[in-house]
């Protein structure tokens, strides 16, 4: 919006003594300073709204009034403060911040417009759940069925309708001193593999899956990682700067060019969006450090990682995610292998077994008596090293 504003601005006041005086709106046009403002923008909305929110969430009496599963299996010893009593639905608070920011700040395109409905969606599906978790106060939600149902909904109209479009990708290589190879590839049948430099063809079927793997996978890891105060928001603040440049590499002809990754046309507004996500982010975090004030709720991981699943696809690097979301990858595993093999065994043996303490990841180190502060700390240093690994797939190809 500002940038069609000051655009429009410009043109009205062409040829006019005003036209020098105004000059300084071209700024407007450029990624990196409406990034900038969108990050600023999100973060100071989530400053003045967070105790407006939690106040409101409090008189509706939207709080975990129920002992959530860690504190239910018992043996939390380094379990300080119980988070009974603390407001849910805190996602809401990111929502409104990050969709604003966008809304003001990005130039709307296709790849805009296709992230802010996935995190709508995906934000409301998380309210639905929350609000069955409160209204039940046992923990249980929305039934799972429902949950995967509207998520593969979801990924399956991103993935077909990316294929119909058809969105393009293009890859210069080099051939020869001074001449480049142009591969156009498309974002659904063709894959972007970490350290490759060449797409490799899969087919629409194949290529469907994995975006609605993408993005389903996501949101649901993000959401299992949402489990101790900071945990969630601090290791997507990590994930999102790591998209953060690559949408701003993915968008920009010249450096896509020179790093022989895909560029992908408009993908550079995505820049803006993530930085509204940093923004919307870090003002969350302020309420929801140790001890929380707050909790994001599924309103706010389902919507964070299924934002994270559309934008790895929009740039052609979706397996980029499973680097640099590597701490959510490890969360995720965790369920499942203990889901998994507590099945087998029972069926094998008569009696279920783990391989966990508990699942997920870390409430396993909360049972083996690891402070929650320490958990969250090494898991952001985890996180940190995993972003380093992904950030390192632009050179090493």
């Amino acid at each position: 919006m500002f940038d069609w504003l000051s655009q429009w601005i410009l043109k009205e006041a062409q040829g006019s003594e005003w036209e020098s005086r105004l000059s300084f709106l071209r700024l407007f046009h450029y990624i990196t300073v409406r990034a900038a403002g969108a990050a600023v923008t999100a973060l100071i909305l989530s400053w003045w709204l967070g105790p407006k929110i939690i106040r409101w969430l409090k008189q509706l009496k939207f709080g975990q009034e129920y002992s959530d599963k860690a504190e239910e299996a018992g043996g939390l010893a380094a379990r300080l403060l119980s988070k009974k009593g603390t407001p849910t639905m805190g996602g809401i608070l990111i929502v409104i911040a990050l969709l604003f920011s966008t809304m003001l700040w990005t130039q709307w395109n296709a790849q805009v417009e296709l992230t802010m409905l996935s995190v709508l969606v995906l934000a409301g599906l998380g309210f639905y759940d929350d609000y069955a978790k409160i209204l039940k106060q046992t923990g249980g939600g929305a039934p799972p069925r429902v949950k995967l149902i509207v998520q593969f909904g979801l990924a399956a109209f991103v993935g077909i309708y990316l294929w119909n479009l058809p969105a393009r990708s293009e890859l210069f290589l080099p051939q020869g001193k001074a001449a480049f190879h142009i591969i156009h590839s498309n974002l659904v049948s063709d894959v972007m593999l970490p350290f490759s430099k060449y797409p490799y063809y899969v087919g629409a079927a194949v290529g469907v899956v994995i975006v609605m793997l993408t993005i389903v996978g996501s949101s649901n890891a993000v959401n299992l990682t949402d489990g101790l105060d900071g945990l969630a928001i601090g290791c997507t603040l990590i994930v999102g700067v790591v998209f953060l440049i690559f949408t701003y590499l993915a968008g920009n002809v010249k450096a896509a060019e020179y790093l022989q990754i895909p560029y992908v046309a408009g993908a550079g507004e995505l820049t803006v969006f993530c930085a509204a996500l940093l923004g919307a982010g870090l003002g969350f975090l302020w309420f929801n450090c140790h001890p929380a004030q707050v909790f994001m709720g599924d309103t706010g991981s389902l919507a964070l990682g299924g934002a994270f699943g559309i934008v790895a696809v929009l740039i052609h690097q979706p397996f980029v995610l499973v680097i640099a979301g590597g701490v959510f990858v490890l969360e995720a595993a965790s369920v499942i292998l203990q889901k998994g093999w507590f099945k087998y065994t029972r069926i094998r043996t008569g009696t279920g077994r783990r391989i966990f303490l508990m699942s997920p990841l870390h409430h396993h180190f909360e049972k083996k008596g690891w402070y929650e502060s320490q958990i969250v700390m090494r898991f952001y240093i985890l996180c940190v090293l995993c972003a380093v690994v992904a950030l390192a797939t632009l050179k090493l190809r």
